[in-house]
């Protein structure tokens, strides 16, 4: 593969201590974060706060501000507009108890065919979601990421060692805390899609780690009267360039997604900008610290 960096000679483990003071707060604004939405006290996506969502499709392009401010008007609070201006379409949805859904679209249709009477329009879809089913879903999206991060750390800990199993899955769990702190510092809805993101990061964030780990296993059996720590160190810069290469390579491609793939993908690709950063970053200042004071500096056995 294309060296973009040769010969380098960096001590990443030299810096651990500042990348786990970073880490430890990211982390901790991570779970906050995960404390607030399962609290449903976070900017909660109708797939896990109940709600309806309804397409309208328009014959001529409408402002959505006008759509805002009729909906203002008539008293419909708690609603979140989206506007395709190449289709001329709008996509509102609402957070609304049980008891209310069923009026939802009725209530919205009926606000807009009078406000806006000149801009005829049909309805493209409408969704509605309980808030108990909204709540089944949280809690399902949160199983399934927490199983995705054990059959991770199965998965090392039978292609390595139980000591790299660990480093890898606190890694994982890192990059999902981190994206979360993000999303909820930044007000960004929580929804299934960032779930779809999550998941997609952890197993990218495991295919970079597994990688650094391989080489460092391979080091290892080579060099066994070398100290550990500087054994790993030369390990991750030979696959620094590959590293770099391989990120660059995703992050150009969500970048791609996030200017150009349009409104509906904007926060899948905005959680993989942020993943495919902090999964690099992980990859050699979380996941490899992790393994050597597991391990401590003793030598590994071969195997």
């Amino acid at each position: 593969m294309l060296e973009l960096i040769k010969g380098t000679k960096i001590d990443f483990l030299g810096k651990k201590k500042f990348a786990f003071i970073f880490s430890g707060l990211i982390s901790i604004i991570g779970i906050i974060a995960i404390v607030q939405i399962f609290n449903g006290r976070a900017n909660l996506g109708i797939d896990f706060a109940g709600g309806t969502s309804i397409q309208l499709k328009f014959e001529k392009p409408v402002d959505i501000h006008s759509v805002r401010k009729a909906l203002d008007e008539s008293n419909i609070r708690d609603f979140d507009l989206q506007d395709f201006p190449a289709s001329n379409k709008i996509l509102i949805r609402v957070k609304k108890s049980e008891q209310q859904l069923g009026q939802v679209s009725d209530t919205i249709t009926g606000v807009i065919s009078q406000k806006l009477p000149d801009n005829k329009y049909v309805i493209d879809s409408t969704t509605s979601i309980g808030p108990k089913v909204g709540g089944k879903l949280r809690a399902d999206a949160g199983k399934a990421v927490l199983l995705a991060t054990l059959g991770i750390l199965v998965y090392i800990a039978i292609r390595f060692k139980f000591d790299f199993a660990i480093g890898a899955t606190v890694a994982t769990f890192h990059d999902v805390l981190a994206v979360l702190a993000v999303f909820y510092l930044m007000g960004r809805e929580i929804n299934l899609i960032l779930v779809t993101a999550l998941l997609t990061i952890a197993g990218y964030s495991l295919t970079d780690t597994v990688v650094v780990f391989d080489r460092i296993r391979e080091n290892l059996r080579l060099r066994i009267k070398e100290p550990v720590e500087a054994v790993m160190n030369t390990s991750i810069n030979e696959v620094l360039s590959r590293t770099i290469i391989t990120s660059l390579t995703v992050l150009l491609t969500s970048l791609a997604l996030f200017f150009f793939g349009g409104e509906v993908i904007h926060d899948f690709a905005l959680a993989m900008i942020l993943g495919v950063v902090v999964g690099t970053y992980s990859s050699i200042f979380v996941a490899n610290p992790i393994v050597l004071l597991w391990r401590g500096k003793k030598a590994f056995a071969k195997k």
